[in-house]
């Protein structure tokens, strides 16, 4: 009769988790795997893309600034592979970030060549002084065309220079903790962050100061399914101790295009690839 009921039992568990498959899932996750899921989700979907980008920025007294462009991105082959998986790795990748509106920011050009081993290298191109501009590391979390996202926010933060730690298990959300190893290179002591469990979509982060208040706040608004990724279509920065905020409507985004390598070079900062931001 014992074995009977152990018998029992087990079918009993196996049914539970049959018919809520998240259960398992959280029981096989490790947080560095959660970590990369949605490293992957949020900065390398597909081998390249492209996405129109309409950015309002909005001050305290609720004047509002727009800038219109188009971001590109390609990715190379996966450099730290976790589980030989797809949607498991970080690796190198390009970024060309192309403004066309409003007049004072036409033809300017934010390039970036994010690195897995060592610090991204950044440009900025200046076509009012046709001056090319390297942004020091040191400067990455310093404000992005003067809105309240950071170079950082939008070329993404190598998940290696933060300790991860799983604070929470919701029904809906994984909630990590990430402190960085270096504390003396950036303004926050820690964020915060919540995770969908089945999208890996970043729904919400937290940014808190060395006094342990909270001063930053990022939201993804509104996700879309676009060619079978999850993708964030709208979002938002608010900054609670300037009270502005700044949100990106993204439209036009399109995945695997086949970006050629050779237009994420300095030569194409002065000279746009026009063919592939149309």
């Amino acid at each position: 009769m014992i074995r009977k009921k152990g018998f029992f039992r087990l079918i009993l568990i196996a049914l539970i988790l049959n018919l809520h498959p998240h259960l398992l899932q959280a029981a096989e996750l490790s947080v560095d795997e959660i970590v990369d899921k949605t490293n992957r989700v949020s900065y390398y979907q597909g081998k390249d893309g492209r996405a129109r980008v309409l950015m309002s920025i909005k001050d305290s007294q609720e004047r509002i600034r727009r800038r219109n462009f188009t971001i590109l991105r390609s990715d190379e082959p996966p450099a730290v592979a976790l589980k030989a998986k797809d949607d498991q790795y970080c690796a190198d990748q390009k970024l060309y970030v192309y403004f066309n509106r409003p007049a004072d920011v036409n033809k300017m050009v934010f390039m970036v060549l994010k690195h897995v081993d060592k610090d991204d290298d950044r440009w900025l191109y200046l076509p009012a002084l046709d001056l090319v501009k390297r942004i020091a590391a040191s400067d990455k979390r310093t404000s992005f065309v003067g809105s309240d996202f950071f170079y950082e926010d939008v070329s993404g933060r190598n998940i290696s220079e933060d300790h991860h730690k799983l604070v929470e298990t919701t029904k809906n959300y994984y909630v990590l903790k990430n402190t960085p190893k270096d504390p003396e290179s950036v303004e926050f002591s820690y964020f915060k962050m919540w995770v969908h469990r089945k999208s890996f979509i970043t729904v919400k982060t937290e940014y808190y100061d060395k006094q342990d208040k909270k001063y930053r706040i990022y939201e993804a608004l509104k996700v879309d399914t676009i060619q079978g990724y999850p993708t964030v279509t709208k979002d938002r920065m608010r900054d609670l101790r300037t009270k502005s905020e700044t949100a990106k409507e993204y439209s036009e985004v399109k995945y695997n295009i086949g970006l050629p390598d050779n237009i994420f070079t300095e030569r194409y900062l002065r000279r746009a690839p026009m063919k592939y931001l149309r």
